[in-house]
């Protein structure tokens, strides 16, 4: 029960900002919860685990460079959060996207056979399925709900109006589906950077940490390419998307190698951006 309300008076906060952030525009909305995030963010996340993860990432990082990437976290955190609310915007226009790396796409089309994409939650994600469904590569997305009940069924109706279509829930059902949409020519997309349960341990920044090897085993399985894509704000409020050249399973011994060939290219997204990847998650727990 209080689980419920709880749901549902943050459900009613979420929904009154999006009403808000529509008034004001995207350009006022970004500056308004970058600001909103940089302040009352750290009150929900634990920064002890940030600190850790950024610890892990580099062991000689200074205090103030920990505390410019944090705030920059949480500036980026709030422009994705309200930038949901623009994503019809950002569907109908293309003034908002540098894409590099295109011919990798165009491959793809060309070739007619379906590709899985990898990626983390890096600045706005949500874009890159956009961009590839823009393409007109057919693409299905794999997603994990938010715990809102109140709130899903809203985003999982924008996401499947403007981002991509094909929507699978994370899970066991939820490869099934997977499996069924590869059967049909159709490409996958998916993040791969947030610990898994039924995962393997891998290199991550030089520490163990679970991560999944359903790429890499869809990739071998049925001899798919995996294409990662990469994600960052530019300082001209646009978003530079690059499509990596792909990684061909043929070449690599086992799914293990070609997880750890995928982490260690997902190491270098973060590399170049710390500032505008997720740093609250337990990632190495």
């Amino acid at each position: 029960m209080i689980k419920t309300f709880n749901y549902f008076t943050q459900s009613i906060f979420i929904y009154f900002f999006f009403i808000l952030g529509r008034i004001l525009g995207v350009d006022l909305s970004r500056k308004l919860f970058s600001f909103l995030f940089l302040k009352v963010g750290p009150f929900f996340k634990s920064k002890k685990i940030i600190s850790d993860n950024l610890l892990i990432f580099d062991k000689t990082i200074k205090e103030d460079q920990i505390d410019k990437i944090v705030s920059n976290m949480w500036k980026n955190y709030g422009m994705t959060f309200i930038e949901y609310i623009f994503l019809d915007y950002f569907k109908r226009n293309k003034s908002h996207i540098i894409i590099e790396g295109q011919e990798n796409l165009e491959k793809i089309i060309k070739d007619k056979k379906p590709a899985i994409f990898v990626s983390g939650h890096f600045a706005n994600y949500e874009l890159m399925s956009m961009e590839i469904t823009k393409m007109g590569i057919e693409l299905a997305a794999i997603y994990r709900p938010l715990n809102n009940f109140f709130l899903n069924p809203f985003m999982e109706y924008l996401r499947k109006k403007y981002v991509c279509g094909n929507q699978i829930k994370k899970g066991i059902n939820g490869v099934r589906e997977t499996i069924e949409f590869i059967n049909k020519g159709v490409s996958i997309a998916l993040m791969v950077d947030q610990r898994v349960s039924e995962g393997e341990k891998i290199n991550f920044f030089g520490k163990q940490a679970l991560t999944t090897t359903l790429p890499a085993q869809l990739s071998i399985k049925y001899s798919l390419p995996i294409i990662p894509v990469f994600i960052e704000r530019t300082i001209e409020k646009k978003f530079k998307i690059k499509f990596y050249n792909e990684i061909n399973p043929l070449k690599m011994e086992s799914k293990t190698n070609l997880t750890i060939r995928v982490n260690k290219v997902l190491e270098e997204m973060i590399v170049k951006n710390p500032n505008e990847w997720i740093w609250t998650h337990n990632r190495w727990k």
